[in-house]
């Protein structure tokens, strides 16, 4: 059965913040009316945040948990917790208390009522130390400039999205923070973005890392690559190739022309040749490069598996 709205909260060592989460989403939902669930994922917590989970699936339940065996990432956990939605609008938030459920029923109007794929909060006025907020900044324009997406805040954990987006994506690694890129090379193009309140830390301490930075930007190489070449790799790999074993032919003609004009002219005294040389096996490593992963990508089982938004038969 469809609900109106399912929350992805995913988590790691939170025990003290969850039933004042729990208790605040379903204020929340009971006056606005809202039919709903929440989905809690302990991704590996070494603290007594699934026994907390437990008990308060208990005494509601509109609440409802997955336990990973051990710590996979928030990725992971937002892709489990999209598999397992059932709502027609799925909002995902932190377990810190630093997300307001308060921004639920507008996350959902946005959607349902103005017709978005994807809303991302922007945290406008933070409450983070200099050490996340500054590399974040940088991170953000970085990914805007890339992606051509125009956000502030890619990395807000309080977004809401559309079931079929949800289900037509695939999270792993760190690529969390890049669902708005991932949406987009999806087809699904209407994403917005709404100023949303975020309070300092209640409890605990930050899991934030300076190495998810580094991790992030591989990880958008990857998205960037994957969502323009996923399907045709040889056009990357081939034009790169092409580039670069031209040039090491251009410059060995010249090279050969001096030589036939100046029979005393040693090619093999110039640096240019070992250039020439190397550009042509790069080149040519560039083309079976995409050779290879051509033949992959023909073999592989969702070759030919594409998002289909409607389909028209008019039957004789």
């Amino acid at each position: 059965m469809s609900l109106d709205i399912s929350v992805i909260v995913p988590l790691k060592n939170e025990e003290e913040s969850l039933p004042e989460l729990a208790a605040w989403i379903d204020r929340v939902m009971q006056a606005n009316n809202y039919s709903y669930e929440v989905w809690m994922i302990d991704d590996g917590s070494t603290d007594d945040s699934w026994e907390v989970i437990t008990k308060l699936a208990a005494g509601n339940n509109h609440i409802k948990g997955i336990r990973f065996q051990r710590n996979y990432g928030k990725s992971a956990a937002l892709n489990e917790g999209f598999r397992a939605a059932k709502g027609d609008v799925i909002i995902t938030m932190d377990a810190d208390l630093q997300d307001s459920p308060d921004e639920i029923p507008e996350l959902y109007n946005l959607i349902m009522r103005d017709g978005y794929d994807l809303i991302s909060g922007w945290k406008k006025k933070r409450y983070d130390p200099i050490m996340k907020t500054i590399p974040s900044k940088f991170f953000n324009g970085v990914t805007a400039k890339m992606s051509g997406i125009k956000l502030h805040d890619f990395n807000c954990g309080l977004k809401s999205y559309r079931r079929k987006v949800v289900k037509s994506i695939e999270v792993y690694g760190e690529m969390h923070r890049y669902i708005p890129v991932i949406a987009k090379w999806a087809g699904f193009r209407k994403i917005g973005e709404k100023v949303v309140e975020h309070r300092a830390r209640k409890y605990g301490v930050t899991k934030f890392g300076l190495e998810r930075f580094i991790n992030g930007f591989l990880d958008l190489a990857s998205i960037m690559f994957v969502g323009k070449f996923g399907k045709r790799p040889m056009h990357f790999f081939g034009a790169m190739g092409f580039v670069f074993f031209f040039l090491g032919f251009v410059i060995s003609f010249y090279l050969a022309f001096a030589k036939i004009v100046n029979l005393q002219y040693n090619m093999t005294d110039r640096p240019i040749f070992y250039l020439a040389l190397l550009f042509m096996i790069i080149g040519s490593q560039l083309f079976l490069t995409g050779f290879i992963a051509e033949l992959v990508t023909r073999n592989s089982a969702d070759r030919n598996s594409y998002l289909v938004e409607e389909r028209l038969e008019i039957k004789a």
